[in-house]
């Protein structure tokens, strides 16, 4: 379900605080680094990555995270992006 402009703006507000948690280094997106993309929005929901890119290699590289692990794109500024992606609901909180 994609995300209202407000809860954006939200997460754009608590991102502000936050540091990057993921660097993309020249090696691109290894298996390696998507592995640890997925593991930080597994825990986290949401985190900064920085990039170590041009700027169209970062975009293009932001696109390809966003797509393979499901996470919405909040923002992009420089070599920094945040993205988001909310826990899934547990069983137990599925029937409550």
């Amino acid at each position: 379900m994609p995300l209202t402009n407000q809860e954006k703006r939200k997460l754009k507000a608590v991102a502000q605080h936050l540091d990057p948690i993921v660097r993309v280094g020249k090696a691109g997106l290894t298996g390696t680094v998507l592995q640890s993309i997925e593991q930080a929005l597994t825990a986290r929901e949401l985190i900064k990555i920085r990039f170590e890119h041009d700027r169209d290699e970062r975009d293009t590289l932001a696109g390809k995270i966003a797509d393979t692990t499901g996470a919405a794109l909040i923002m992009q500024v420089g070599k920094v992006a945040v993205f988001f992606r909310a826990r899934p609901l547990d069983k137990t909180e599925e029937t409550s």
